[in-house]
């Protein structure tokens, strides 16, 4: 049984990003790969501590190392990314990114064997044989484990803006879904994901964690994937909404803004700014919005009454922050629009070759 403690969280202001991509053929469809590249061969010098495997032995995670200064967080993940490119290339595989494979269909792929994955599937069943998902994770330090979960409560608002920037997944098992981030949508269907209620402590987190753990709902604190979270691990708070992504300035961009949004409320804690609770409800059906509409989304403002577009969210968080990331992000095409582009004018060979990443 893993728990974490209060004492975890020591560190405020360093980064980890944590990406899911997916294990390739030549012909971009998506194969086993995870004993190869993960068990059976040395890791790559760049990333000692290797790659490790998620659910299905197609998907496979990145994590970069404790980054300190946020102006490294560049060259760590493109360190990264090029390490496992390689890694794969040179045992004749290849490696694509998207919130969802296209062509992953999930009754024709094989599950890993970790006793871990075997656990869940036993527990949670259908929900879990079908999670053929892959997110971005941010983790952002923190110092002091009620400033941690202060901050995550606030956070809960600005996680359908990520998704919504970030949508990369209107395929599902072959089918488009009308979605701009089917990911979403079937990695709720879990327990213990979305958007979480707030919690008036450190405290109460930790004897929710504690419940879970002792009523058999989950095996350890890895098994609470909601949204945000104080990882009461790494003594961090965790942003997991995102869909992953294919162009790493993008992934970049989505970094920037969460460890901006997390300094900026350290701060707001610090001088004494009161808790702000927003229904659970209204950030579902922003939520809802972000995963049907994507850059298009329009959401219920943090007051409750009005509406505001995606666009108006980024020029504000932007002057607020002093970021631009996110800007170019909105600008552009979306991951999903990409995808829909290139499916209807070359069909889905074109598309899973497009997912691709580039030596």
């Amino acid at each position: 049984m893993e728990l974490g403690s209060r004492e975890a969280f020591t560190r405020m202001g360093t980064l980890g990003i944590e990406e899911e991509f997916f294990i390739v053929d030549a012909d971009g469809r998506p194969t086993s790969g995870t004993d190869d590249l993960v068990y059976e061969r040395l890791p790559p010098e760049a990333v000692p501590d290797g790659f490790d495997h998620e659910l299905f032995k197609c998907t496979i995670e990145t994590q970069t190392p404790l980054i300190e200064d946020p102006d490294r967080a560049s060259t760590e993940l493109r360190a990264v990314r090029e390490a496992l490119v390689e890694h794969a290339s040179e045992s004749g595989y290849r490696i694509a990114a998207a919130g969802l494979h296209p062509a992953a269909r999930w009754r024709e792929l094989d599950h890993a064997e970790k006793p871990r994955y075997r656990s869940q599937l036993e527990r949670i069943q259908y929900p879990q044989h079908r999670n053929t998902t892959a997110g971005l994770h941010v983790h952002v330090g923190v110092d002091d484990a009620d400033k941690a979960v202060w901050i995550a409560n606030r956070l809960r608002w600005h996680c359908p803006v990520l998704l919504a920037l970030s949508v990369n997944s209107p395929f599902w098992n072959g089918h488009d879904t009308g979605l701009a981030s089917a990911r979403a949508v079937v990695f709720e269907n879990l327990p213990n994901t979305g958007i979480p209620s707030a919690f008036d402590d450190f405290a109460a987190f930790d004897r929710f964690e504690r419940r879970m753990v002792d009523h058999g709902s989950i095996d350890d604190r890895g098994e609470i994937w909601f949204d945000v979270r104080p990882h009461t691990g790494h003594g961090t708070v965790e942003v997991r909404a995102p869909d992953a992504q294919r162009n790493p300035e993008y992934t970049l961009a989505l970094v920037e803004y969460v460890h901006a949004l997390v300094v900026d409320l350290a701060e707001r804690y610090e001088d004494g700014e009161s808790r702000s609770l927003h229904r659970r409800e209204l950030l579902d059906e922003n939520k809802w919005s972000a995963a049907r509409h994507g850059h298009d989304a329009t959401f219920i403002d943090r007051n409750g009454e009005e509406t505001v577009d995606l666009g108006e969210i980024v020029d504000r968080v932007c002057d607020r922050l002093g970021i631009d990331g996110i800007r170019d992000v909105y600008d552009a095409e979306s991951g999903s629009a990409r995808q829909r582009r290139v499916h209807a004018k070359d069909g889905f060979d074109a598309l899973r070759r497009d997912l691709v990443l580039n030596p």
